[in-house]
């Protein structure tokens, strides 16, 4: 059970990644006027700061696999 979710996890991770991705290329590109650009500039800023937070749950999340994981080998 536990791969199925570290799995997913990094399925979701990628699609952030790509998402964050794909908006700098449109930022850099330059694609419509300074205000698009202000625009692309926060949602990057925001999916980053998302995926932030999303990588700290993860690290939580590893960390409960793994102290459930020790309390059942000591059983």
């Amino acid at each position: 059970m536990s791969i199925i979710v570290e799995a997913a996890l990094i399925l979701v991770l990628a699609g952030v990644a790509a998402i964050v991705i794909v908006l700098a290329v449109k930022l850099f590109k330059g694609l419509g006027g300074r205000d698009q650009q202000v625009e692309a500039a926060r949602i990057v800023q925001e999916t980053y700061q998302g995926l932030s937070r999303l990588e700290e749950r993860v690290e939580a999340l590893e960390t409960i696999l793994q102290d459930c994981k020790d309390g059942e080998s000591e059983k």
